[in-house]
């Protein structure tokens, strides 16, 4: 008798079209580090089976092979047969939480966000001495990690927004919390409502956001849908810049990290390198870029499950800024610089920025 779960009624014949065929071994970021073939797309597929089957229940025993996935997307640009995997993983783990079975930490960050404006659980935000919540024409979205953790990068990014004469607002912002429905758990609407409401508050036309993510779930989840109803874009960082001329330039060997959320899932991969040569005539591209990026290892909340690996495969990924013999690593996602920043070594002189903060250094420096 066959078991049922939301994802075998809608994903049981993408599950059933997984041919087995390899491809996603060669990509997968987790399988790249671990090599273990219940880690990689064709190894869940073929655990999915057993489910549908009735064979194999959804418990504990499978959170390692099904929370171990950084949804980077890699599997399904190279799959011949067409499989969605992210899709499938995050309908899934929905199953698990249902059933009761899901990652400790995937636990802890959905309780913190019940209660908390942020996935760090922290109190007082930085103020980033700037005025909140004004009219402006443009709202520029941090969200948690440039909050939180990469404040220095959010300070140049804004020190540059300010050199631009850009007409900007921070807001006193929530987690837009799409990271939840990637874990199992439902969006935090109560988060979604203050964001809504305080954005359209300020009257702006357009949200710049510093976070892909945030980019995504403000465009493509429909609890965001009263942006668009509203008049409001958005637009990552990546793109507002590329209308500007900065009138600076380095003679150091750059490089650039796609990150996972702003490539392969939004498309967007010459904007940031329009950017970057225009200030770097020595660019240089890592072996695998654009939809071939490797992923840094901090996506799906694996950075929080599974830190060991998580910094395994950022060290991977900065093995190819190695190779290319780059100084500065650029990336426009402030998780790939905070997870990047922490696997690199001692002996690796490279420096590691977010595009916009290289840039306001190089301003300041003019």
């Amino acid at each position: 008798m066959e078991t049922k779960y939301q994802f075998a009624e809608k994903f049981r014949d993408q599950v059933l079209r997984c041919s087995s065929c390899g491809f996603c071994r060669a990509v997968c970021p987790v399988f790249g580090i671990t090599k273990r073939p219940a880690f990689n797309a064709r190894g869940k597929m073929l655990v999915l089976k057993e489910v549908m089957e009735g064979t194999v229940p959804l418990n504990d025993e499978l959170i390692e092979t099904l929370f171990q996935c950084t949804t980077c997307g890699a599997c399904a640009k190279n799959c011949p047969s067409g499989v969605n995997v992210p899709e499938i993983i995050k309908s899934v783990r929905t199953d698990m939480v249902r059933v009761g079975s899901c990652h400790p930490a995937f636990v802890g960050m959905n309780k913190v966000l019940q209660t908390s404006p942020n996935i760090y659980g922290e109190e007082e935000p930085p103020d980033f001495e700037r005025e909140r919540n004004r009219k402006a024409l443009y709202v520029f979205f941090v969200g948690c990690v440039g909050s939180y953790r990469e404040e220095e990068a959010t300070q140049e990014t804004l020190a540059l927004l300010d050199r631009l004469q850009v007409d900007y607002t921070l807001i006193d912002e929530a987690c837009c919390s799409g990271i939840l429905e990637d874990l199992g758990y439902a969006i935090q609407k109560n988060h979604v409502q203050t964001n809504l409401e305080r954005i359209v508050a300020t009257g702006c036309k357009n949200v710049i956001t510093g976070c892909p993510y945030c980019f995504r779930t403000f465009n493509e989840k429909p609890e965001y849908a009263g942006l668009k109803e509203k008049g409001i874009d958005v637009v990552h960082i990546s793109q507002f810049l590329t209308g500007f001329d900065f009138g600076v330039k380095t003679d150091k060997k750059v490089t650039y990290h796609d990150p996972c959320d702003l490539g392969r899932h939004a498309g967007i991969y010459e904007e940031p390198r329009k950017t970057i040569q225009k200030i770097a005539p020595n660019f240089v591209e890592l072996t695998n870029n654009r939809a071939n990026a490797l992923c840094c290892g901090a996506g799906g909340g694996v950075r929080g499950g599974y830190p060991a690996n998580s910094i395994a495969m950022a060290r991977r990924r900065l093995e190819e800024v190695e190779a290319v013999g780059a100084e500065v690593l650029l990336t426009e996602c402030n998780s790939c610089v905070h997870n990047l920043s922490n696997a690199k070594l001692r002996a690796q002189k490279f420096k590691v920025y977010t595009t916009t903060q290289f840039l306001n250094r190089l301003l300041k420096e003019g």
